[in-house]
């Protein structure tokens, strides 16, 4: 059976076969995914310098991880040999 729209008006949604389905992808933030995987707070980057340049170091190597990782998919996508 059908949805209804905005306006309460009921649509039927039509599934073509040669469609492919949507996925979407949710991206975590980088710093709260370095903050949690060592253990810091904000509060405690703020506070103490040593933390700041520990965080900052993993930052920068979440970056770098990231990119090289988009850059390979990308390749493979390119290059692809079927």
């Amino acid at each position: 059976m059908g949805e209804l729209s905005g306006f309460g008006i009921p649509f039927a949604r039509v599934f073509r076969a040669h469609e492919t389905p949507v996925s979407h992808v949710l991206k975590e933030r980088a710093l709260h995914r370095v903050l949690r995987f060592t253990g810091h707070t904000i509060d405690d980057v703020v506070n103490n310098p040593i933390v700041k340049n520990k965080i900052f170091g993993y930052y920068k190597l979440h970056r770098l991880v990231d990119r090289r990782c988009e850059i390979v998919d990308l390749e493979r996508q390119w290059n692809s040999v079927a």
